[in-house]
């Protein structure tokens, strides 16, 4: 018993989704006792609060000055550890969990109804049943998390916190979208363009709304799409710092955007610009699927981020409804 306990002891001070640690997790679960299930279930609910943090790091923009493959190197360990510590605390998954493979393993031994050897290998039955139900929701898990898993599981997995998403909104994330639906709609008539992708390309430009492009005396330019004035451009402009990247390196910039009186007149230049502008032909002609419609933009040049594409794609599949 001593062994065990000391196996519980190492296993809760590893990360989370340390994935090579799949196997002593199977190997206590089959083993049987409660202790064992109690960590698995453990694990597994630090896998799902790391599941929904990666969720909301990939949803939210990332390409400010000090974002970089190295920062996020390192907020990824720290989200994996923070999952663990959560999970030692608990949000009731885990007790949940037990609560329900417990119920079902003591029903198993009930059955049976016998006293001795019997009863030990009713029970180390139950506790293998109940070892590959929490083996399945693991690895569906790790999937979701990044993991190593089946392409089917991550495919299950992903659909699954999409729907969890759309169904539990976020407060800014819903009244963003509730403020600016109809334009988008509007939009959407004359370019063909889902209501939805356009959203979640404001979004990502402007940071929810709490990075609107402003005049340095604060006035507002209801510029959504982060669009620049150049020189065809006749109407207002504000001039604001942005960062560009040359060669995959960011880059601070004072840049002249374009200002409209109000965000309806955003989404309507917005529309004018991909529908009139060449470069963006195979945009328009892949407005039916997210992850072309980003990918699209990406390569037609309509920001330098390298990782708009997988950002966009992001927002318009996780966060936003409808």
């Amino acid at each position: 018993m001593a062994s065990q306990t000391s196996t519980n002891n190492d296993l809760s001070s590893k990360f989370s989704l340390d994935v090579r640690d799949m196997g002593s997790l199977k190997q206590q679960a089959r083993a049987g006792g409660k202790d064992a299930l109690k960590t698995a279930s453990t694990q597994f609910e630090a896998m799902f609060v790391n599941m929904m943090l990666k969720s909301m790091r990939d949803a939210t923009p990332q390409d400010g000055m000090m974002d970089s493959q190295q920062t996020k190197t390192f907020q990824t360990m720290l989200d994996q550890q923070t999952s663990q510590n959560i999970a030692k605390k608990g949000i009731g998954l885990a007790d949940m969990l037990v609560r329900q493979l417990s119920a079902k393993t003591d029903a198993a031994a009930l059955d049976i109804g016998n006293a001795g050897d019997s009863t030990s290998a009713a029970n180390a039955g139950s506790f293998q049943g109940a070892a590959s139900l929490m083996d399945a929701r693991l690895q569906r898990a790790i999937a979701a998390a990044g993991g190593n898993a089946s392409a089917t599981a991550t495919t299950s997995s992903t659909d699954a916190a999409a729907s969890t998403n759309k169904g539990s909104q976020a407060p800014h994330v819903r009244s963003f979208q509730e403020k600016l639906a109809a334009h988008a709609e509007e939009a959407s008539k004359s370019t063909g363009i889902p209501a939805k992708f356009m959203l979640g390309q404001a979004a990502l430009e402007s940071g929810w709304g709490k990075r609107e492009i402003k005049g340095r005396d604060g006035t507002n330019s209801h510029n959504l799409f982060g669009i620049k004035a150049g020189g065809d451009w006749k109407g207002k402009v504000v001039e604001a710092t942005t960062t560009e990247y040359v060669n995959g390196k960011a880059q601070t910039r004072v840049e002249r955007f374009r200002a409209y009186d109000s965000y309806a007149d955003s989404f309507k230049d917005y529309a004018r610009l991909l529908a009139s502008n060449p470069r963006y032909e195979k945009v328009l002609a892949s407005a039916g699927d997210a992850s072309s419609f980003a990918r699209g933009l990406q390569q037609a040049g309509y920001a330098t981020d390298p990782n708009y594409a997988t950002k966009l794609t992001s927002i318009i599949k996780r966060s936003l409804a409808g």
